[in-house]
């Protein structure tokens, strides 16, 4: 697991290795266990290494004999020992321990072939010399980050925006309508992020990059390929274990030890089952909840299957300031602008779990491929009338997080006009599904095109990686993937309640009762730390600060403080100008500034300074 940055430069200037440092000075958190820089030509490379496999081999860039390759790489190649036992036999050994050369020699080896070979999460830079072409791919369901620009002189890239703001010639412009789509979805999606000229590679693709500058966009995976399947339960009982045994053997590959976030729900349940059951040795596990608050955890529930398993288990309680005081960590850490709460949390795992450990498991994907969320098989009328109201998506994905009167209140100009972009991800996605799917599958499809990457796995890559910790998702095994999303409907969903093969496949492996207990997602008491007094301080700050006064009507905001003075459900509102005011002043106004992990008055972040 690391941090990549780099460039191709135009009409054959000379990278520059000092540029490339302070690229990649701003990844120093992805990776504290080395750094590398490689210059060739027009093309430079760096990386910075969190060392997981091949410890004392496997130092990037990773250039090959003939010196016509090179590789910088992030993220996990978790079948590389058996392609490195076909690459053999191909006349094409491995010289280190580490899992990113595979990637080095499958390409040598097979061209662009190669990624279809590749299992795991993966973001990385390979340039071929000889061809006199760059690639830059991202894993099939975008579990790893990979961003690039296009400048006068070069095209760049790195793991984290923050990175390419350190050379941009100019400050950063932000794109209305991902602003828009974050205020609407709580995050933006697709290849343009918030970023003017910043954009993403998209999950499963790969750009091949010529001597030109001109780039050629190559699609190597979708799960809009998947064909459905017509399985049986004991049939899909027999292909789901099959399916899981061999991922979770993969994803157990490591040179170092690993741990388990463990929520006491059914995804990291079976995580732990299936650790334990494959001989994973000592495990330590860590589960949160909240002190002063009124609001139920799961801390018992993972206590009991800590026990259960025999994991070394850390339970954390946590009181609400400490929670709060991670915000402008959090929104630095993040890079883009996504509304999930669950981030605070999040964060304090991975600090705590990072004092042990460089690896920890994590249950993200279960719900999405499983379908084990309410909102996949909604009542007949509900989706009818959803889908009346807002045509175009089937009834799924309808809902803004803000309200009419709000959005009507508050928006500028600039953010009023554009409408008409905030459902265009859903929409686009809706249409990429085949048409013959079940409206259940193409639930599924709009959500692992849309949310999980640019939300759900934006949480989970950057609050791990802020301090220095690995996240592996097992249930987001491509082959996993396509199977629950192959299944057919009754298999996944009975009286409207989801994961039905995976709790039936997992029921003897988890202690009784474990699988009867209600679905809950993980809830952070927003409402109970957004109190009268820190609301005034809230809205005083908010009209000082300049995105805030640029974009939103100021006038407006101290309507909505005293809405949620008088208790009227605007939490997400507030959050989000909250959220925005703190993202605009970090990387619009004052890149480079970055907060502690714990501040102690996340309020003090929002003013923009005089």
């Amino acid at each position: 697991m690391c941090g990549i940055a780099g460039y191709i430069m135009r009409d054959g200037a000379r990278s520059d290795p000092r540029e490339l440092g302070h690229m990649v000075d701003a990844l120093a958190h992805r990776g504290p266990d080395d750094r590398g820089i490689h210059t060739r030509g027009p093309v430079g490379l760096a990386q910075v290494r969190l060392s997981i496999i091949g410890l004392a081999t496997g130092h990037q860039p990773m250039v090959a004999e003939n010196g016509q390759l090179a590789l910088v790489a992030n993220g996990e190649v978790y079948n590389y020992l058996e392609l490195n036992a076909l690459l053999r036999k191909e006349g094409c050994p491995p010289r280190t321990g580490s899992d990113s050369e595979t990637i080095l020699n499958a390409y040598a080896i097979h061209g662009m072939d190669f990624l279809s070979e590749l299992r795991g999460m993966y973001a990385f830079a390979l340039d071929d010399g000889k061809k006199g072409h760059t690639i830059l791919a991202r894993d099939r369901l975008g579990i790893k980050p990979l961003f690039y620009v296009r400048l006068p002189d070069r095209i760049a890239f790195a793991s984290e925006i923050k990175a390419l703001l350190r050379i941009l010639p100019e400050r950063a412009e932000l794109v209305p309508a991902a602003l828009r789509q974050f205020l609407r979805n709580q995050y933006s999606s697709g290849e343009d992020t918030l970023f003017e000229g910043i954009k993403r590679v998209l999950p499963g693709q790969a750009l091949i990059i010529d001597r030109a500058l001109k780039i050629t966009p190559r699609r190597y995976w979708s799960a809009a390929h998947v064909a459905p399947r017509n399985l049986g339960p004991d049939e899909a009982r027999e292909a789901l274990g099959l399916l899981m045994d061999a991922a979770m053997r993969e994803h157990m590959r490591s040179d170092v030890p690993i741990g388990l976030f463990l929520s006491g729900g059914v995804d990291s349940a079976v995580l732990a089952a299936m650790l334990h059951e494959l001989g994973a040795g000592p495990v330590r596990s860590f589960s949160v909840g909240f002190r002063d608050t009124t609001m139920a955890d799961e801390l018992d529930a993972a206590a009991r299957i800590a026990t259960h398993f025999g994991l070394d288990h850390t339970p954390l309680r946590l009181d609400l300031g400490r929670v709060f005081g991670r915000i402008p960590h959090t929104i630095w850490a993040a890079d883009e602008l996504m509304r999930d709460y669950a981030c605070l949390p999040t964060s304090i795992l991975a600090e705590t779990a990072g004092e042990h450990l460089k690896v920890v498991f994590s249950g993200e994907g279960g719900d999405e491929v499983f379908a084990g969320y309410r909102r996949y098989s909604p009542r007949l009328p509900e989706r009818w009338f959803k889908g009346m109201v807002r045509p175009g998506s089937g009834g799924f994905r309808t809902r803004g997080q803000w309200s009419r009167h709000w959005r009507r209140r508050l928006f500028g100009s600039a953010l009023s006009t554009l409408s008409q972009v905030e459902r265009e991800p859903v929409l686009r996605a809706w249409r990429e599904s085949p048409p013959a799917w079940s409206d259940l599958q193409r639930r599924q499809y709009v959500d692992l095109s849309t949310a999980l990457p640019d939300n759900l796995l934006v949480k989970t890559d950057r609050m791990l990686m802020g301090f220095g910790v690995e996240g592996r998702v097992p249930f987001l095994d491509h082959r996993i993937v396509e199977f629950g999303l192959s299944l057919p409907d009754g298999l996944k969903v009975r009286g409207h309640k989801g994961k039905w093969l995976l709790k039936q496949w997992a029921e003897t492996r988890l202690p009784a009762g474990h699988l009867k207990r209600p679905k809950r997602g993980f809830h952070v008491p927003v409402g109970d730390w957004l109190h009268s007094e820190r609301l005034l301080r809230l809205g005083d700050r908010l009209v000082r600060n300049r995105g805030i006064r640029d974009w939103f009507k100021t006038e407006a905001v101290g309507e909505l403080i005293g809405a949620g003075r008088a208790g009227r459900g605007v939490s997400r509102e507030l959050w989000g100008l909250m959220q925005f005011a703190i993202w605009h002043r970090l990387f619009i106004e004052q890149p480079g500034l970055k907060p502690a992990p714990d501040e102690e008055d996340p309020l003090e972040w929002i003013a923009s300074p005089p």
